[in-house]
């Protein structure tokens, strides 16, 4: 018997090549041996237990401060959180906004961190062309794909996408440009790690106003900033919020604490100028069943207005000194064979692409590295296979349709978050075994 399936039913039926690689490492992947650089986990050492624990005992002893904590919350989200978020703004001056610029903005909380806000994204838009960096985001970009978007990608270079080439890239549509939804820019981008320059950002919201004039309707354009509070290299340019020169209102930025407080929360929020689409994914939040669970937001508020400081220094000293470290062992273990290294200087992955050596699923470093060579002296016996590394080939992270498709079959994501150093350090020597038996196997 056939189920009557939507469109993106019958896509999502197909799990995508990255899920179903994670899959095939997660059904018997072994925890001590196996070494995970793919998964994109927050550090356990980054999560502050205790204080998380005294957040809740205040949220539960002070209902006249934290109300109705364990009973459902509003659309929108919590307005204990949502104060706590303008207060850290504010206060902190993040991104350069200050008090009159934040009266300017709206906030609405998602049901399940900063993904729920990107997936009400693709619900609420009329399936058309979504413009964005190479490399993309390719979860979501995945999604929109089954969703019947069509994901357009403009290579990015060290400062990330340029709006000039991005308007070239628009140029080149024709008539199809019509079908522009709108644009998506992660600003530490995953996976490439790349922090997107100041200027490039003013730049790129420039032109989501320009072209929303000659198209004539609203082409917003969204910023994603998961890592953004995970700049840890202390020379990096401080980013400014697009929500400063947003004369046309059409900028957005996506925000979580996932990955600077604990991702188990699910506390992600979109900020921008209030009207029709923030009152529509405020609704969308309500159809699945509202924000995020209101003791987390409040344990949110309160982490915000008492330790976030604190907890952003030590998180981000943590991965300086883990990103410091990994960057000495990959130049010593790879360095003969490493074109390019990107990353390490904000969130926790570099990008890394090799030189005349492929890391995609069908390459002899892949299968060195999964232990599926069908050689034993390289897998180790059938029931007690030797150390396995899962990374990321970067062929799962550029459109396939994009100018970087062919470069990024020698390319690779490595995390350097969830796994300790000394663990990381151990699978990139591995990963200098499988250069060398990949070389070993080449023809010339």
């Amino acid at each position: 018997m056939k189920y009557r399936f939507s469109s993106y039913g019958l896509a999502s039926t197909r799990p995508s090549p990255v899920n179903r690689m994670m899959a095939a490492f997660a059904t018997d992947f072994r925890d001590g041996v196996d070494i995970n650089l793919g998964v994109g986990y927050v550090n356990e050492k980054t999560i502050p237990e205790a204080l998380l624990l005294e957040a809740m005992n205040r949220v539960v002893s002070r209902p006249d401060e934290y109300r109705q904590a364990f009973n459902y919350g509003g659309p929108a989200g919590s307005p204990t959180l949502m104060q706590a978020l303008r207060r850290f703004y504010v206060n902190n001056n993040v991104g350069g906004i200050d008090a009159s610029v934040m009266a300017r903005q709206d906030i609405v909380i998602g049901p399940s961190g900063a993904t729920s806000i990107l997936d009400a994204l693709s619900d609420l838009f009329a399936p058309g062309i979504v413009v964005t960096a190479d490399p993309m985001y390719y979860i979501y970009c995945n999604q929109l794909e089954r969703k019947g978007f069509r994901v357009v990608t403009v290579p990015e270079d060290g400062d990330g996408p340029c709006a000039q080439r991005m308007e070239a890239r628009l140029e080149a549509l024709g008539d199809a440009v019509d079908n522009v939804a709108f644009f998506y820019i992660v600003t530490v981008n995953n996976p490439s790690g790349t922090i997107l320059a100041n200027t490039r950002k003013h730049a790129l919201v420039e032109l989501a106003e320009r072209w929303s004039s000659k198209l004539k309707r609203n082409i917003p354009i969204f910023f994603d900033q998961a890592y953004e509070w995970l700049i840890h290299d202390p020379s990096a340019e401080m980013p400014e919020s697009a929500l400063l020169k947003n004369q046309a209102g059409l900028a957005y930025e996506i925000g979580t604490l996932s990955k600077v407080i604990a991702p188990a929360l699910r506390v992600g929020f979109i900020m921008g100028p209030g009207g029709l689409l923030l009152d529509a994914i405020a609704q969308k939040t309500s159809d699945v069943g509202f924000s995020a669970p209101l003791m987390n937001q409040e344990i949110a508020a309160y982490m915000l207005d008492n330790h976030i400081d604190a907890q952003l220094r030590s998180v981000n000293e943590g991965y300086r000194s883990k990103a410091q470290a990994i960057m000495k062992t990959i130049n010593a273990a790879l360095g003969p064979w490493v074109e390019e290294i990107r990353g390490g200087r904000a969130g926790f992955y570099f990008y890394i692409t090799l030189r005349d050596i492929n890391t995609d699923t069908a390459s002899p470093f892949f299968a060195f590295l999964s232990r599926n060579t069908g050689d034993a002296a390289v897998d180790g016996p059938v029931n007690d296979r030797k150390p396995r590394v899962v990374y990321l080939p970067g062929e799962f992270c550029v459109h396939p349709d994009g100018a970087s498709a062919s470069e990024a079959r020698r390319q690779l994501r490595v995390s350097y978050g969830f796994e300790e150093t000394a663990v990381i350090e151990r699978a990139l020597t591995m990963m200098r075994d499988a250069i060398q038996y990949a070389q070993s196997r080449s023809p010339c």
